[in-house]
């Protein structure tokens, strides 16, 4: 059985034709705009695609922001409140401080090579190679989460690809086999080939387009590709405080770099409420990264502003940036005031 390596480019081939047959029509695979093409490479980082696309995120962003120039003079607190909902906020600091860098240094246009764009804030080395392949149909490697699963499987690569010379492996197959010619179609064909044929779970090989060139169809494919060992959960508890009172309400503004600039419900330790005989308003849980978190908010009107803390007018709620849990809890809260909800 001939590897890729050996016939690279029927495998070339073979992938095109069938993303050219079968590829999906996403909005960001209309356009040509490095720009638009970078807002959804920095989405889909983090975030399903189901999630960007069932609630406009991409098209709700371009129409608050459709230039370069556009997002480098928003407001900070305007990009961070559009973001909501998305998680790992940093990602829309990166994209702004691209933004105002390609708008100061180039003129508003982006850089078409991959060295350039990595210069850019925010970009490594799958997204620069992103933007110039999806914009400019450059002939560069990618490798991002399905890619890699295809490549691994496809060499039967039985080391974690996490691991430092996992990735080296990963990205040198990558590279090998990009075409010179038509890098947008090729490189759109592997990652979607990783969507939805060679899914994680249960690759569907009888479908695959590139089956007959695949060394790990045969070795148990859906048990790659190995990873390092997980991170254990963490658990943690959040108790928080629900202080309104006069149209206001009492938050704190947060200054570590995950979420920075974006606005919660004042932390305090659980003896806090239970001296003051806090009533439980809502408990909820959510999950960041490998923490697990359960967040109980409790009655304290009478709470004192503490560093960072500032009471709002509840007019303005809905214009602050906020961690997507707080905002539920917040939204939950005013529209039930006084009730406990469990979820």
């Amino acid at each position: 059985m001939p590897t890729p390596l050996e016939d690279p480019t029927a495998f070339q081939t073979a992938i095109t034709q069938w993303f050219s047959a079968h590829g999906k029509d996403y909005p960001w695979r209309r356009t040509e705009d490095p720009y638009a093409i970078l807002v959804s490479e920095m989405m889909l980082q983090q975030t399903q695609i189901a999630t960007v696309l069932g609630k406009r995120y991409f098209e709700r962003w371009l129409e608050l922001f459709p230039t370069p120039q556009a997002l480098a003079q928003a407001p900070e607190p305007e990009v961070l409140r559009a973001w909501e909902g998305l998680g790992y906020y940093q990602r829309a600091r990166n994209l702004q401080r691209a933004a105002r860098e390609v708008v100061t240094h180039h003129d508003g246009k982006f850089p078409r090579s991959v060295a350039e764009l990595l210069k850019l804030p925010g970009l490594g080395r799958y997204t620069a190679g992103a933007v110039a392949t999806f914009a400019f149909d450059a002939s560069e490697p990618i490798v991002d989460a399905n890619i890699a699963r295809v490549l691994a499987r496809l060499f039967n690569y039985r080391l974690p690809i996490d691991a430092d010379a996992g990735k080296n492996q990963i990205w040198a197959w990558a590279e090998q086999l990009v075409p010179q010619r038509h890098g947008r179609i090729y490189n759109s064909g592997l990652m979607e080939l990783g969507q939805r044929i060679c899914t994680g779970r249960a690759p569907q090989c009888e479908l695959c387009p590139v089956a007959r060139h695949c060394a790990g169809r045969w070795e148990q494919p859906e048990t790659l590709p190995l990873k390092q060992p997980k991170r254990s959960t963490v658990r943690l508890v959040e108790h928080v405080a629900w202080a309104v009172r006069r149209g206001e309400i009492l938050l704190h503004q947060e200054q570590g770099q995950r979420r920075q600039g974006l606005w919660k419900l004042p932390e305090r330790d659980e003896a806090w409420f239970t001296r003051h005989l806090s009533a439980v308003l809502h408990d909820s849980h959510y999950t960041i990264t490998h923490h697990r978190v359960r967040l109980l908010v409790y009655e304290a009107s009478t709470l004192v502003a503490g560093p960072d803390e500032s009471w709002q007018p509840l007019d303005d709620i809905s214009t602050l940036p906020m961690p997507s849990p707080y905002r539920k809890v917040v939204e939950a809260l005013l529209g039930r005031p006084n009730s406990i909800k469990k979820s």
